[in-house]
């Protein structure tokens, strides 16, 4: 949450011409409710049933970009899943640099609307010691120390090609 994956997503897709996709909308759209519905009505383990399914379609499409949860490659195999089907990128960054972003936008974000900055800082400090493992799957990592969304962008696009 925070890492600039819908942002970079998108500009990542235009630059190589190729549709985009969000893995939240893309479940929204195919069962109506909003992510935050689903997991408040339905709970947790039923949204990531769902997240899985809607994921395994997701990667049987022709080439795009797809930008999921930060929780995504926590559960099943869901990394494997994604490394054997693309390429997965890790957006690294800071427990400080995601506080300032996550705070300006926090209202926005049912997870965390409710946090104090002390509050914040320590979820985010949480889920990145959960999730690291997972994250650093990926095929290809950005560095924390690389900010600029432009530097961002060209990295990945220099990667791959």
């Amino acid at each position: 949450m925070g890492a600039g994956k819908t942002s970079l997503g998108k500009a990542l897709a235009e630059s190589l011409n190729l549709p985009f996709f969000d893995l939240d909308h893309l479940i929204e759209s195919d069962h109506g409710d909003s992510v935050s519905e689903l997991i408040l009505n339905k709970g947790e383990l039923y949204f990531r049933q769902l997240e899985r399914k809607v994921l395994e379609k997701a990667l049987q499409k022709e080439q795009f970009v797809l930008a999921h949860g930060g929780g995504t490659p926590c559960y099943y195999d869901n990394m494997e899943l994604i490394n054997a089907q693309s390429l997965s990128i890790y957006l690294e960054r800071s427990i400080n640099d995601l506080s300032q972003t996550l705070g300006e936008d926090r209202k926005e974000r049912p997870l965390i609307a409710h946090l104090n900055d002390g509050d914040l800082k320590e979820f985010i400090a949480k889920h990145l010691f959960e999730r690291r493992p997972f994250y650093e799957k990926a095929i290809f990592k950005l560095s924390q120390k690389q900010k600029d969304p432009a530097a961002r962008l060209q990295a990945i696009l220099e990667y791959i090609q």
